[in-house]
């Protein structure tokens, strides 16, 4: 599958990894979810006096995990969408040469026949393009439940169920109230995904490239490649310093976005919004709740893609050891 070979891969492998990954990040990294959604809510929030109101409360840890099944619901299945969707781009674009040029690979892959990844190995261009694309269109298929996550999240609104909030929703907005913010969002997502697979890629390239094996492996051998206890490594640091610098550059859009979500008669649409957060707040609105985006995404992100990689190299394996059986 790294050299654009999907014959070993299915489309329902990506999807259940997708799905596995992304429930395990939304479950464990829900209080920083729900503790951004609060101090983006409003400018007189901050995230001491968020932690004070809620360690206040009767049940503080449960309150800290308000709102996970909504967030594992979109996270798992918004996950299993992105990675199916993206490795099938992936794979046709590696097949079909798009966005792509065999000289372009190699200068912009330093040492890319020994190195920390499990995917097809392809330009920058395209790296931006197929995470852009796959990340806009998981978000819109999943974006009533983003909704319904952030308003169950935030304090503004008492909804006492899922249903509950879906069900007030459609009576009060009607279905335009489920995509509310969705611009901002696939603005946000959209370059933050291309982005993402931009700056991953570069640097699993670049970290890779600081191991010097005595022999290159064969790596169109799956079981060849770099081991986990080097990958998996490089892969996790450098989802951690890819998600910080997509995070850092489309917070603005995030912060907006929740806001639409949260107060759409107020704020109406995303040019409208920003404006009347710069006017009344200055442009440090736009970047409430970053250092919490940035160690929630960072954590989730690297997560999700090194568990991604493993399972899809792990697979392989396994595929690989099974076809040479058969022959």
């Amino acid at each position: 599958m790294s050299n654009g070979d999907s014959s070993s891969s299915s489309l329902s492998f990506h999807f259940f990894a997708g799905l596995s990954t992304g429930m395990l990040s939304a479950s464990l990294l829900q209080p920083a979810d729900l503790l951004k959604t609060r101090v983006q809510q409003s400018p007189s929030s901050t995230l001491l006096s968020t932690l004070k109101e809620i360690t206040s409360g009767p049940t503080p840890l449960l309150h800290l995990w308000r709102g996970t099944l909504p967030s594992v619901i979109r996270t798992g299945f918004g996950s299993a969408l992105y990675f199916s969707t993206l490795n099938a781009l992936r794979q046709h674009v590696a097949r079909s040469n798009l966005l792509t040029h065999a000289l372009i690979v190699s200068a912009t892959l330093p040492n890319a026949k020994y190195s920390s990844s499990s995917l097809p190995q392809l330009s920058n261009l395209a790296n931006l393009t197929t995470g852009a694309i796959a990340r806009a269109s998981a978000g819109f298929v999943m974006m009533p439940l983003t909704i319904i996550k952030v308003r169950y999240e935030s304090n503004l609104y008492a909804y006492k169920s899922l249903w509950g909030a879906g069900s007030a929703i459609l009576q009060k907005e009607g279905v335009r109230g489920f995509f509310f913010g969705f611009g901002a969002t696939a603005i946000r997502d959209a370059p933050y995904a291309g982005l993402y697979v931009l700056f991953y890629e570069q640097l699993k390239s670049r970290l890779s490239a600081l191991q010097t094996p005595g022999i290159v492996p064969d790596t169109s051998k799956p079981q060849d490649r770099m081991k986990t206890r080097v990958s998996a490594p490089i892969n996790f640091v450098s989802g951690v310093l890819a998600a910080g610098f997509a995070t850092a550059i489309t917070n603005p859009f995030d912060a907006i976005k929740t806001r639409l979500q949260l107060m759409p008669k107020k704020y109406g649409n995303l040019v409208r919004a920003g404006r009347q957060m710069v006017q009344e707040e200055g442009f440090r609105s736009l970047f409430d709740g970053l250092g919490l985006r940035i160690g929630r995404k960072a954590a989730s992100s690297a997560l999700a893609w090194t568990l991604y990689e493993e399972l899809v190299r792990r697979a392989e394996i396994r595929w690989q050891d099974t076809k040479v059986q058969v022959l």
